[in-house]
């Protein structure tokens, strides 16, 4: 490689001069101009000091040409329009090379791009399996790139979310007092979109966490509650609304002859449809009974509706862990859920 970190070099589209501040593999480098950093493809740079060579002035200079009072001073070309497409969670991969040569990637640069003309206040929050591991309140400017920070490559197989809580840096009538989005990417979901990258010659991957900042939501219609309960409606106050609900259970059984007697005219994705709909139902009621904890049996064949129910239950805030052990009752059938209060 002809270039090193802190070369000095022209961008050739630009006609701009910056800095090498790091190389992202052996086709890309990051580099900062006037406090800006931004990817390139190392054929699109080259040094600069040809172009200083040649502009140096030969022999005496030429004297200036002389200016009159009538001169027109020509106006500035207008500048393209920008386009607006809403605010983005770009990532972009950092390459390396192992010992054999083949590359890698080593970590994911997290960046927030906000097209449009408008500032927004942001919380951000990273989390793995439900758990928090990086914060960050800030706010960002119309057409800017906001680097957020690094994530490290191997973490992104731990079920990771990337949440964001967008709001006006001056509240406006008629306007949400917030907007909250995330981002949940799965390992073949990831895996897929940087082998695209790699075969469009292409520097990074998005998603949009905000198209347009919405409108406030209409307030809720309040309901004559003494008409309903006139009609025959039970009306219930909600610190007592526990009491009226489905008793829940401990250990809920998920095998599919237990849940539908004509289960044989069902197809598979019917069976596992209902086995699912079936376990939400029994998890919900749990965490409103606050139970400590519930037992899943699953059954072991192959393990397609264990995964779904493990997927969920990293994503739950009230799951505190999950254990799927060997058990004298189940064998490896089932699994053991520990709720947080």
């Amino acid at each position: 490689m002809k270039y090193q970190v802190g070369d000095k070099v022209l961008v050739l589209h630009s006609d701009e001069e910056g800095e090498i501040v790091e190389f992202i593999n052996k086709n890309m480098a990051m580099i900062e101009v006037r406090g800006v950093k931004f990817p390139v493809h190392l054929d699109q740079v080259d040094f600069p000091y040809y172009k200083r060579f040649t502009q140096q002035k030969k022999g005496n200079p030429q004297p200036a040409p002389k200016k009159y009072v009538d001169d027109i001073r020509k106006e500035k070309p207008e500048k393209e329009e920008r386009i607006e497409n809403g605010v983005w969670l770009n990532f972009l991969p950092v390459m390396d090379t192992d010992e054999f040569g083949d590359e890698y990637v080593e970590k994911l640069k997290v960046y927030l791009v906000n097209n449009s003309k408008a500032v927004y206040k942001f919380d951000y929050k990273l989390t793995f399996f439900g758990e928090a591991d990086f914060e960050l309140k800030n706010s960002i400017q119309p057409f800017e790139n906001f680097y957020i920070h690094d994530v490290d490559f191997s973490d992104m197989s731990d079920s990771p979310a990337f949440e964001f809580d967008f709001s006006l840096p001056v509240a406006e009538k008629g306007k949400a007092d917030h907007f909250e989005s995330v981002i949940k990417l799965k390992p073949k979901q990831l895996f897929n979109r940087i082998e695209e990258l790699k075969k469009k010659n292409e520097a990074s991957f998005s998603y949009q966490v905000l198209n347009r900042y919405p409108d406030k939501a209409p307030e809720e219609i309040k309901l004559p509650l003494d008409k309903l309960a006139s009609k025959g409606f039970k009306i219930y106050s909600a610190k007592e609304a526990r009491k009226h609900l489905e008793p829940a259970r401990s250990v809920v059984d998920l095998h599919i002859e237990k849940l539908a007697d004509n289960h044989e005219r069902m197809n598979n994705f019917e069976m596992l449809t209902l086995q699912l709909k079936t376990f939400e139902k029994f998890y919900d009621l749990a965490v409103a009974h606050m139970q400590p904890t519930l037992v899943v049996i699953h059954g072991v064949g192959t393990g397609r509706l264990r995964d779904e129910i493990h997927d969920a239950l990293r994503l739950k805030k009230e799951v505190s862990y999950f254990v799927n052990q060997y058990d004298s009752r189940y064998g490896y059938g089932a699994t053991e859920i520990f709720f947080k209060y």
